[in-house]
């Protein structure tokens, strides 16, 4: 049997790899068409590969992907993160769990599963094509034919790992075969704020924040960290992954609601202020920050509301009070524009998962050809979720049934 992989990134490796331990007796080639292999494995987590997250059980595993999570609920029965941190740490690379969950080599360094992958694709014999593109799939009756550099290639099985594409047109290629390409938006990235004061405040970090988008339903939850562009942080990438094609269609133009305590209940932070007068009526407004916020972004909240920091909480008027209230709740930023996270670049796009088997990645309209990793409409909020994607539909394809 001989088997075609295209795109040498993390799902194409993976997929590889299986296929060689699935079939023994299967030659087995990867084509990529850049003159790198694993370039965002490289960069992956900061450049320490955040290759899974260990967040337990499935259902709440599923939960972290905007798009293919009830699909991938399935799939991770077949092989979930349990399954990849046992793998890697079969072949000799121990990981380490944050206490946010996200998984890492112990070394820190994602050049530790790079060459995890070479090692294995060098004892099982996978050959490894770079700077070759493939041109054109033709299906035949039996097999697939490739065009790679002007070269005509026959194969009984080829499985499509090339990545998210930033643009349609990178796609076009696999929908002129018949297959539903959902267009593609970026996701995952911070918010800029070019008319927001609040960037005087960068590296400022919020532990417990909810974030939501005015006018939608869409809200996260999260640390926010403030930067001189605007805003990042976990809550900001996961609201940018959920919101993905609601922000492109606002052109990244809109505005957001930050509750820079995360409590929804007006009455209780009023009855919590109300409790600071009550016992330091004396003390200045500046020397007690309620609900522990740090004292720039306390000082920042009481310039807004024209509160200064030397007046006595004693003299706190109801409507001042009020006025305190619904800063802390509810205070609200626009948002101009969008700034990729760190070089990570995620799409929400890509192959209708209408259109493939989930229990074996063949594509359903044509037969031998598989998709794997983020060619497909999936897509997770930061913290591995997206590798964890690619080595599990890599797993499935592999299996070639």
């Amino acid at each position: 049997m001989k088997v075609a992989v295209i795109g040498g990134g993390a799902a194409g490796f993976f997929a590889a790899i299986n296929v060689r331990e699935n079939f023994p007796k299967a030659s087995v080639v990867i084509y990529e068409k850049s003159d790198k292999v694993l370039a965002k494995v490289k960069i992956s987590g900061g450049g320490r590969c955040n290759f899974t997250n260990a967040i337990a059980p499935i259902n709440e595993f599923a939960k972290a992907y905007p798009r293919g999570g009830m699909k991938l609920r399935k799939a991770f029965g077949l092989f979930a993160n349990v399954d990849i941190m046992q793998w890697f740490a079969k072949r000799g690379v121990p990981y380490v769990v944050q206490e946010d969950n996200s998984v890492f080599p112990v070394s820190q360094d994602s050049q530790t599963i790079i060459n995890c992958f070479l090692q294995e694709t060098k004892r099982l014999n996978v050959d490894i094509k770079t700077e070759s593109k493939v041109e054109a799939i033709i299906p035949n009756l039996n097999s697939i034919s490739l065009i790679v550099d002007n070269e005509h290639k026959i194969y009984d099985k080829v499985i499509v790992t090339t990545g998210g594409s930033p643009k349609r047109k990178g796609l076009e290629w696999l929908e002129k075969l018949g297959h539903t390409i959902i267009n593609p938006v970026p996701s995952l990235f911070t918010f800029n704020m070019p008319t927001e004061s609040i960037v005087k405040l960068m590296g400022i970090v919020v532990d417990n924040t909810l974030v939501s988008i005015r006018g939608s339903k869409l809200q996260t939850r999260g640390a926010l960290l403030i930067t001189h562009w605007g805003m990042s942080g976990p809550v900001i990438l996961k609201l940018s992954a959920f919101g993905a094609r609601a922000l492109n269609e606002k052109d990244y133009n809109f505005e957001i609601q930050v509750n820079w305590i995360d409590e929804k209940n007006n009455d209780l932070v009023f009855d919590y202020l109300s409790g600071i007068i009550k016992e330091n009526p004396k003390k200045k407004l500046g020397n007690i920050r309620p609900f522990g916020l740090q004292t720039r972004l306390w000082y920042y909240i009481l310039e807004k509301v024209k509160l200064s920091s030397e007046k006595v909480w004693s003299e706190l008027g109801r409507k001042q009070q009020n006025k305190l209230v619904a800063i802390l709740t509810n205070d609200t930023y626009k948002v101009q524009g969008k700034t990729t996270f760190k070089e990570e670049f995620v799409t929400s796009g890509g192959i209708s998962l209408t259109d493939i088997d989930f229990k074996t990645m063949q594509s359903k309209i044509v037969p031998n050809l598989y998709f794997a990793g983020e060619v497909l409409d999936i897509d997770g909020i930061t913290g591995g979720f997206n590798l964890q994607a690619a080595w599990t539909t890599g797993f499935i394809a592999a299996k070639l049934l």
